[in-house]
């Protein structure tokens, strides 16, 4: 089988032509000798099957930030066929000389001027036959965006590896990886004569936006009533949603497996219907409302206004110890932990680095929504929610922040920030659902993975000894509980949330389906149980130590994978069980002097 590899910079739409070109088939694999999972997919290209490798954004091949160490080692260790080089045409003056280092490296290669509308738009000429020649490979505008120049580029990619060129060795290869004063000057030289720029750039409607949205007053609170408005809708359209799946989930219960329970063992109708089914239906009538929520924050990373976030809070972070990329992880977070803290590999400086990634577990992200929207909805008004919502993800904020200043006092670093700011972008429906496609599929199969065999052990916490009342303090989990409640009575935690809270630690996903088996109920059945057995101000409090405490397994690994340093990854284990213990401790015991 063949291999093409796409290479480029960051925000030049490389994955968006990925998602083109294969689809929703992406698979995320490793390799030996790198140290990263990369997104591949196999597609049917001419008559050859072909492995395509998205490889990260880097800007030059003698970088040293983990990204570009990544595409080097790459290169270095897998046999690749071909390149094909996604340049934003918009910015070819800064991107051309990562094409001319691609192909000194003697593989077949195809550019792709991405984004040559928008080129276009601001009055940019560009002369691809011109840098066909200067590059010696064949040069094709396209917009991934909407299609433009598609089928060009496909057959293009089909006739270079159609023609293979001799693999270098290993040895040549890593030479010619190495330094190249004269590619800077020869991409100006080919800049000059395949290149037009208007005398003046016309003002446009990026600029005309920016006015308002990267206003130095106004700036941070029209993003942050974006973030409530999109909460407001998720929570409106997501509601009724949401009911039409707990109903069908329901019936199926009644009609398919209540029935089973003449024919099945005790035990095992309890393990399969009262555990693995009854967590598994309680997590999936919230998936509405994650979906919706995916889409949302497609859309926005997708229209550009994700960059100006990062340029907004650059001053702020600055003073806190980071820069503009450590909020974009860290919203990036809101997804899920471990993509964000793999890219914080774009970050030179490793104290830097370390700090973000210090941070990112604070994030809300995927997993802890499905909790607070169950929770919401279960002790909160459809009026309220959104707000307490919002509330949430301004105190992972403050967490965030009061976490990297405290850092940055003990371990400064002044790395410099540099940032591109792209056009604003209405992203095409068919973008938006791609992007919302491939999270919400990481979440639900990983979600489901640990959800089995979370409530599985669950259930056996919960029935075992053989003798004791299920659910009761005499089995395991009720002994838990017992020795917990000290430690988490005066935050307003009871023994059965204590070892919801214990399963949590395990994986978020886990937490409503532990919930569900604990007390033997779903759907709506739960929702009413849970309103029942605790009041907003105990409701609050679960939820602020759940968006705090500590991060989940698979979060855990990455941290010790990414940092090679176990001294960090406790740190990183303990400070936010200790944060999380303190938030919830000061808001409950304050809330009940209050009155309230």
């Amino acid at each position: 089988m063949k291999r093409l590899a796409l290479v480029g910079m960051p925000n030049t739409g490389k994955s968006t032509f990925f998602n083109r070109l294969t689809g929703a088939s992406a698979r995320v694999g490793n390799w030996p000798g790198v140290t990263v999972d990369l997104y591949a997919a196999k597609i049917l290209l001419g008559e050859s099957m072909v492995e395509v490798v998205d490889l990260p954004g880097l800007y030059d091949l003698h970088g040293y930030s983990g990204d570009e160490q990544v595409v080097r080692r790459f290169l270095e260790s897998q046999p690749v066929d071909a390149l094909a080089v996604v340049l934003n045409a918009g910015q070819i003056e800064h991107q051309l000389p990562l094409a001319l280092q691609l192909t000194h490296l003697g593989l077949p290669l195809v550019v792709l001027l991405n984004m040559s509308d928008e080129a276009r738009a601001m009055g940019l000429s560009i002369d691809a036959e011109g840098l066909a020649a200067g590059l010696g490979c064949r040069v094709i505008a396209v917009s991934a965006k909407y299609g433009h120049g598609y089928g060009v580029a496909r057959e293009a990619l089909r006739e270079a590896l159609a023609n293979p060129a001799p693999r270098p060795s290993l040895e040549e290869l890593h030479s010619r990886l190495g330094g190249d004063d004269a590619v800077v000057e020869q991409a100006d030289a080919l800049l000059a004569d395949t290149v037009v720029r208007p005398r003046q750039m016309a003002p446009n409607l990026s600029a005309r936006i920016d006015r308002l949205a990267l206003h130095p007053l106004w700036g941070i609170p029209l993003f942050i009533a974006a973030l409530l408005g999109m909460f407001q809708l998720v929570y409106t359209l997501g509601a009724p949603l949401q009911d039409a799946v707990a109903w069908c989930l329901d019936g199926i219960r009644t009609l398919l497996l209540e029935p089973l329970a003449g024919w099945l063992p005790a035990p095992l109708y309890g393990l399969l219907v009262e555990g693995a089914w009854d967590g598994l239906a309680t997590v999936a009538s919230f998936v509405p409302v994650i979906v919706l929520f995916f889409l949302a924050m497609a859309l926005i990373e997708d229209s550009g206004y994700l960059s100006r976030i990062a340029f907004l809070t650059d001053a702020l972070m600055s003073r806190l110890g980071l820069d503009g990329r450590g909020f974009v992880m860290l919203l990036m977070g809101f997804g899920c932990n471990v993509p964000a803290l793999m890219g914080t590999r774009v970050m030179r400086e490793r104290r830097l680095r370390w700090l973000t990634m210090l941070i990112i577990p604070l994030s809300l992200c995927s997993a802890r929504l499905q909790v607070f929207v169950f929770l919401t909805t279960a002790l909160f008004t459809p009026h309220q929610a959104p707000w307490v919502l919002a509330a949430l993800y301004l105190v992972s904020f403050v967490a965030a922040f009061v976490t990297a200043w405290l850092g940055g006092r003990v371990a400064p670093c002044h790395e410099p920030f540099v940032l591109e700011l792209p056009p604003y972008r209405l992203p095409t429906l068919r973008q938006i659902a791609l992007r919302s496609w491939q999270e919400v599929h990481h979440f639900l199969m990983r979600a489901t993975r640990f959800i089995v065999i979370g409530v599985t052990l669950v259930w056996v916490l919960t029935h075992y000894p053989h003798d004791a009342v299920a659910g009761g303090p005499a089995t395991l989990a009720g002994m838990f509980g017992q020795w917990m409640e000290p430690l988490l009575a005066p935050l307003g935690i009871d023994q059965t949330m204590a070892v919801v809270l214990l399963f949590g630690f395990v994986a978020k996903e886990i937490v409503l389906g532990a919930l569900a088996v604990l007390v033997g109920a779903d759907g709506d059945a739960l929702t009413q149980l849970v309103g029942t057995r605790m009041d907003a101000v105990q409701g609050f409090s679960l939820m602020l130590f759940v968006l705090l405490y500590t991060p989940c397994l698979s979060t855990v690994a990455t941290l010790k994978s990414e940092t090679r340093s176990l001294a960090f990854t406790t740190v990183a284990v303990v400070w936010p069980l200790l944060l999380a213990w303190g938030a919830s401790f000061a808001f409950y015991q304050g809330a009940r002097l209050l009155g309230f």
